[in-house]
């Protein structure tokens, strides 16, 4: 049984009465929620085993499969990182430091703490040295001339507070910055489940479990590599982005080394299995985010550098004061007042939390400049398929033409389909299932031709799948003699996907395309959160196109486009002056994505386009991108707020020491508070979850 302690429509709070738990038996636990069909969201409190969910559908069918977790379940496996060991130790970290604090004052005899605090301030002492020696003045300067100054009146206690709140400092925002890493790790490791073996010259999909090293997998164009290996045969354009920030595709060809979590962009590859574990990934992310200064928001290394610059300026108050006062109490008391520890501190910490906060939201952001990039843009690009309509389009219909029968043209489309993982290619796969229709391979190599369709051979007889355009505007199929009245009947508020043999259209698949019944009230959102310019753009006839923008409600809409046509549309924008975001979850998404200020990929599409976005919304719904667009809006309004915070905070203790009204460990008890405060209130949630799904 379970017990509710907290409801609102779409979530509830409860416990389990498990007690307190495990990091790795609240991973389970989380891992067990999350995969109930009815949840959209978990959390799991380690220290309470407590839980929260939202949830969509029957409510007293979701508490009685809560109710069944049983730890006992081997085929439970929780996601492979996560942040909740991080901030358990991070936790433990903080509150060891401040009860450490306090033994060290209660218990260890003046004289001893007075040695001690000598000792620990070379170490910024030596820091401040090293920062002169490189001919800068920065904080580590200023931050050793306090503690020496402080020393140097033998004001001991003083002298310990700096650097005792410093270290706090530290720490606090090395925990943020770790676990910002760990849930971005998290979100982008690789979830792959099957893949397609080679075995005794054909190709066999099975779980990558299954895969051992010196076996070798197929890996066609727009799929992940998910293991380690060496191509074997074929050449392909390999995107690297995701781990070396490469922009442009890598050729790869017999001998060349792929890496796991790149994207064949185009080509296909045969790969030898040399790492049959994917666990590396995880350290090569690490490295990218921790290494590339580019991640960095504008906002950031404007704070950073401001912060250096007001170092001078510190030292100036400083002197100035002694001069006219010829006080040393007010000047050091001006010294102890530096307005570039909060500003190094805060801001970081904000853009770090609005990372983290936005993977509470299962929203994946590669950096900073993104978020910013998201609040400052006045334009979104949305692509219809997958996008605004359902990630997953069904089989209305099957109508055959010529000798065809109904199953045989949808057991032929499915088996062409099943090589490139599409949203409307899982549509006839999936059909194909459902009517327990085998599809046996019967064709030669598959070739796929982006935006167009898919071509191979059955026998003697070419055989392509497609686009309107592809198939009779290029390819010049016929229609066969005397059913033109049938082919005109087509129903006009799906999709078509044709299929020519031949040179003979054989059937036409009918494909529903609806739209997602979030759509119309998230671009009203978004408008109200800043968007001037919503435009949506999508390779479908204008009829059908027409139709859908009429019921989203977006501003303007382009049909029958081209992927150059949405990157070149991007590029317009962006010499207009506008900030353009794109969403999109197709292979013929990705120039569009690489193009924009921040390219945001739906997960439930193709792995290029995940791969090149910048932005990953996880969840199946469109709604996580009004949680991004009022997160970034959030950020950014917080970064000016501690601006204006620090500089009048720290310029009014400026004013009380130069007055003489406070002394030096008083302003630097009240700078270094203040320090910490901003510090710990840029950590907290941009967005209040609870308030909003009350709303």
């Amino acid at each position: 049984m379970i017990q509710i302690l907290h409801e609102i429509p779409g979530r509830i709070r409860f416990t389990a009465g498990l007690g307190k738990l495990t990091d790795d038996e609240a991973d389970r636990y989380q891992a067990y929620l999350e995969r109930l069909p009815e949840v959209q969201t978990a959390k799991v409190y380690a220290r309470s085993g407590n839980a929260a969910v939202t949830f969509r559908g029957d409510r007293e069918a979701l508490v009685q499969k809560i109710a069944r977790f049983d730890f006992s379940d081997t085929e439970l496996v929780p996601v492979q990182y996560t942040s909740r060991a991080v901030s358990r130790e991070y936790q433990d970290k903080l509150v060891m430091r401040f009860l450490g604090r306090g033994m060290f004052n209660l218990f260890v005899p003046l004289a001893i703490r007075n040695g001690i605090t000598m000792v620990k301030s070379v170490r910024y002492v030596y820091e401040g040295l090293r920062c002169l020696k490189r001919g800068k003045l920065e904080v580590p300067v200023l931050d050793a001339t306090a503690i020496t100054a402080s020393l140097i009146r033998k004001d001991y206690k003083t002298a310990s507070s700096v650097m005792f709140l410093l270290g706090v400092g530290e720490l606090m925002e090395e925990w943020t910055h770790k676990k910002s890493v760990a849930d971005l790790a998290g979100s982008m490791s690789l979830n792959v489940e099957k893949v397609w073996l080679q075995a005794d010259g054909t190709e066999v999909l099975v779980p990558i479990e299954q895969v051992k090293p010196g076996n070798h997998i197929s890996v066609k164009v727009g799929s992940l590599i998910p293991l380690d290996g060496i191509v074997v045969s074929g050449e392909a354009m390999v995107n690297q982005a995701s781990l070396t920030g490469e922009s442009q595709p890598v050729k790869k060809a017999d001998g060349s080394t792929v890496y796991a979590g790149t994207v064949v962009e185009e080509g296909d590859l045969i790969i030898e299995v040399k790492q049959a574990s994917g666990a590396t990934r995880y350290e090569k992310i690490i490295r990218m985010i921790e290494d590339s200064e580019k991640l960095k928001s504008s906002m950031e290394s404007r704070a950073e550098h401001l912060a250096d610059k007001l170092v001078p300026y510190s030292f100036a108050g400083t002197i100035l004061t002694w001069l006219i006062t010829r006080n040393v109490q007010k000047a050091v008391s001006i010294l102890m007042v530096d307005f570039s520890c909060a500003l190094k501190l805060s801001m970081p910490v904000t853009v770090l939390s609005a990372m983290r906060e936005c993977g509470d939201h299962a929203i994946t952001v590669k950096g900073g400049k993104f978020l910013e990039a998201v609040a400052e843009a006045d334009t979104i690009v949305f692509d219809k398929t997958g996008t605004l309509t359902k990630a997953q389009p069904t089989v209305r219909s099957v109508v055959p033409f010529g000798a065809y029968e109904e199953e045989q043209v949808l057991r032929i489309a499915a088996c062409l389909e099943e090589h490139f993982p599409h949203s409307i290619a899982n549509a006839v796969v999936n059909k194909a299932l459902e009517l327990g229709l085998s599809h046996d391979e019967m064709h030669a190599k598959v070739q796929y031709v982006i935006a167009h369709g898919i071509a191979s051979t059955i026998g003697e007889d070419k055989v392509r799948i497609g686009s309107y355009h592809f198939i009779f505007e290029d390819e010049h199929c016929e229609i066969p003699e005397g059913e033109t009245a049938k082919f005109e009947a087509l129903p006009e508020d799906c999709s078509h996907l044709y299929l020519d043999i031949g040179g003979k259209l054989a059937g036409v698949i009918c494909i529903e395309d609806p739209l997602r019944p979030e759509a119309p009230d998230v671009i009203r959102a978004l408008r109200a959160l800043g968007f001037s310019q919503i435009v949506m753009m999508t390779g479908d006839s204008e009829r059908t196109a027409r139709a859908i923008a009429a019921k989203v409600g977006v501003d303007k809409y382009f049909a029958e486009v081209l992927p150059e046509d949405k990157a070149n549309f991007v590029k317009e924008q962006k010499a207009l002056g506008h900030k353009v975001i794109m969403t999109g979850d197709g292979i013929n998404d990705s120039p569009a994505l690489s193009e924009a200020d921040a390219g945001i990929a739906i997960s439930e599409g193709s792995q290029l386009a995940r791969e090149i976005a910048d932005i990953t919304v996880s969840e199946d719904n469109l709604r996580g991108l009004v949680y991004l667009k009022a997160i970034s809006n959030g950020m950014v309004k917080r970064i000016h707020s501690n601006y204006r915070v620090v500089i009048g905070f720290n310029g009014t203790l400026l004013g009380l020491g130069l007055a003489g009204v406070i002394g030096p460990s008083t302003s630097a008890f009240l700078h270094n508070m203040s320090t910490l405060g901003i510090g710990i209130h840029s950590m907290t949630n941009l967005v209040d979850e609870e308030a909003e799904a009350e709303a």
